[in-house]
């Protein structure tokens, strides 16, 4: 068997487009999404659970349990298949589906068997990538479980959201402090300008009347 290759999902350029506009690509690990890992891993009891971004070539996980690599590359990576599901993306046993058999991810470590993945939807309808659990004995997950990875799913994009929003906002108010230093430095030269203006009036202002001084005593 031989594995085949990862799809396109038919938006791809303004899905990345989307995907880079949250800066969170390479960023550190923050504690609210390790939590929200933790606790898919530990509901669904699977030793590894990944929050998962699928970039160009790369899936690059911003949250990682069980799991000591960073990133691995978008063609052996189940979430290049997850990203196109409206639902979650289950495989019970990847050794029996010729899409994963040979994948490198399942002959050698982490040997993945089972996999399930709930796709990290924007509001605007764009799958950025996938919160995950995998592990290596084929594996179910009860309805329960299912429902359960789906909110915490939910929870990292609103994460993402929040995390975006805080950005922008930070970002507007710098651009507002710099509108109002620029101002402060417009009005600042406006008054300099107002006052040399004056100055110069006034010494045009009694030039005339010295000139006037001079014709009367010469009179």
């Amino acid at each position: 068997m031989k594995t085949m290759t990862v799809p396109i999902p038919p938006n791809e350029k303004k899905r990345l487009k989307v995907l880079w506009q949250y800066e969170v690509l390479h960023t550190v690990p923050e504690e609210v999404f390790d939590d929200l890992t933790e606790l898919a891993a530990r509901i669904c009891e699977a030793p590894i659970a990944l929050i998962s971004l699928v970039d160009e070539k790369r899936q690059w996980f911003k949250s990682r349990v069980g799991i000591s690599h960073s990133e691995t590359e978008r063609d052996v990576s189940f979430c290049a298949h997850a990203i196109l599901q409206s639902d979650l993306f289950i495989i019970p046993d990847a050794t029996l589906d010729k899409r994963f058999a040979n994948s490198p991810l399942v002959t050698s470590d982490p040997k993945v068997r089972f996999y399930a993945g709930a796709p990290l939807v924007t509001p605007d309808g764009h799958a950025l990538g996938t919160l995950c659990v995998m592990d290596s004995v084929p594996l179910e997950l009860n309805p329960d479980q299912r429902q359960a990875l789906r909110v915490l799913a939910h929870h990292v994009v609103s994460q993402l959201e929040l995390r975006r929003h805080s950005r922008e906002l930070a970002q507007a108010r710098q651009s507002g402090d710099n509108v109002r230093c620029e101002l402060a430095k417009v009005r600042a030269e406006l008054a300099a300008a107002r006052k040399r203006l004056a100055k110069l009036n006034g010494v045009s202002q009694k030039k005339p009347r010295k000139q006037v001084r001079r014709i009367q005593k010469r009179r």
